[in-house]
């Protein structure tokens, strides 16, 4: 692709006041307005008193124009502005500045941020019901548990402080504020956000785990997980409150163990005759011998843990073992275990395997990363705490409107739909007062945009033609 050198003299203006540059806006907004979003946030987001007094006028409207922005690829309250280019307020009605909605978010308190939570829990039980977001929910539901660290930069940023966190496999001090998240998903379904909790850099992993995994079980349960459901989570959820909270909802868990001198004697205790090589989705066979070439292999014991508190659990210690290839001069073998705690019926190296999926929740963390979460852009906590709810909203109705489409877009990353769905740039036209939009000829995923608009839009009649 080459541009011709005639364009050198060309003169570019920014003056088409009926150009949209996110056409796919339009039925993504109208999917979430169908799952209620507007009555929910007027329902019970409510901001009695703000120091500016047009700040807390229709919460309802100005977390939308922040759904909306984010969809569209905003990560900063400046990056709103994209909802407010060329002919974006002849799509939408309600369309804010950035200027207005950073003083709405820096209104926010814990208690309004609780209500917001409150808000994307329900609008995913919708998002649920109104499309194929966990398909297969009914038989199997996964929650996931884990947390991340967000870097952040300067003196101004409430909370801020430094934590631990993991960048090339090294663990380090890193400033920034941890996020803690449950996400739900179905054997064929994508993982959605049950509920993230924004706290201080330096809080610890599994600080207020077992009452985020409570919420998540109820939504979970709201959204049609009529059958099995199990929580996982790595060593730092694996501690007597979560697996009481577990219990008592009568879900299965499935928790890593930090290694401790009652682990070990456990693990020691295990027969050598006990240990069976588990074969992994991928994993390679040697054509000669026909044997796995890996040397993972898994054991399982009863096991009481948490004896010293007054929730001690007995249950199965599943133990998977690797050989430490990093020791070339090794007399005899010496085996890397990795012990998780389950009261799951599946066979061992089945529960190993449905263990280790547990990995899947960093796909969320991919996306909100690579999205509305590239920054936690005020300096006032309860702000950052909204935004990341809103965050957390965006990521699971791009995902519900991916489902429209089939099973293609059902499981792509929300860079993904927001380039093949959303970014579309369109012209609004009215001919007979009736709006069209002119989007590109030979767009590669003009069916997929089409069927999305009219899985949106084909339950509401259109208007009657003039006489």
């Amino acid at each position: 692709m080459k541009l011709p050198d005639s364009w050198s003299k060309a003169s570019p203006l920014f003056d088409e006041d009926n150009l949209v540059s996110c056409a796919g806006l339009a039925p993504v907004m109208g999917l979430a307005e169908q799952a209620g979003l507007s009555e929910l946030l007027t329902e019970r987001v409510r901001l009695a008193w703000t120091r500016v007094a047009s700040a807390g006028v229709n919460p309802a409207g100005k977390v939308a124009a922040i759904i909306a922005g984010m969809a569209a690829g905003a990560d900063s309250i400046d990056d709103m502005q994209v909802i407010r280019s060329g002919g974006m307020p002849q799509l939408f009605t309600g369309v804010y500045a950035p200027a207005t909605l950073g003083q709405f978010l820096r209104e926010f308190t814990h208690g309004h941020a609780s209500q917001l939570a409150s808000v994307a829990r329900a609008h995913l039980v919708n998002l649920a019901r109104r499309t194929d977001l966990l398909p297969g929910i009914e038989q199997q539901a996964y929650i996931d548990i884990d947390s991340l660290l967000r870097p952040v930069y300067g003196h101004a940023k409430q909370g801020a402080s430094y934590g631990h966190t993991k960048i090339s496999g090294k663990q380090v001090l890193r400033k920034g504020l941890s996020p803690l998240a449950t996400t739900i998903s179905s054997p064929s379904g994508a993982p959605v956000v049950a509920g993230i909790r924004l706290r201080a850099g330096k809080a610890g992993s599994g600080r207020g785990a077992d009452s985020m995994v409570r919420q998540a079980i109820v939504t979970a349960r709201a959204a049609g997980a009529t059958g099995k459901i199990l929580v996982r989570g790595d060593c730092a959820y694996g501690v007597s409150p979560v697996a009481a909270a577990c219990l008592k909802a009568g879900v299965q868990f499935s928790l890593a163990l930090a290694k401790n001198p009652a682990v070990a004697r456990a693990i020691a205790a295990i027969p050598q005759d006990a240990w069976i090589p588990v074969h992994y989705p991928g994993a390679v066979v040697d054509p000669d011998t026909g044997e796995l070439i890996s040397d993972a292999e898994v054991a399982e014991t009863r096991f009481t843990a948490f004896a010293s508190t007054q929730q001690p659990v007995t249950a199965r210690l599943v133990v998977r073992r690797v050989r430490d290839r990093a020791k070339l001069d090794e007399l005899f073998p010496i085996w890397r275990h990795h012990p998780f705690l389950t009261n799951s019926v599946e066979p061992v190296a089945d529960a190993d395997i449905t263990h280790r999926q547990h990995a899947i929740i960093e796909t969320v963390f991919a996306d909100l990363i690579d999205g509305p979460l590239a920054h936690l852009p005020s300096g006032r906590f309860s702000a950052n705490s909204a935004w990341a709810i809103c965050a957390a909203m965006t990521h699971n109705l791009l995902r519900a409107a991916g489902t429209l489409q089939g099973h293609k877009l059902a499981v792509a990353r929300g860079a993904t739909l927001r380039r093949q769905i959303v970014n579309v740039p369109a012209r609004i036209a009215r001919p007979q007062r009736r709006p069209v939009l002119h989007l590109p000829t030979h767009w590669p995923w003009a069916q997929q945009w089409l069927t999305i608009w009219n899985s949106v839009f084909a339950q509401i009649k259109a208007p009657p033609q003039p006489a």
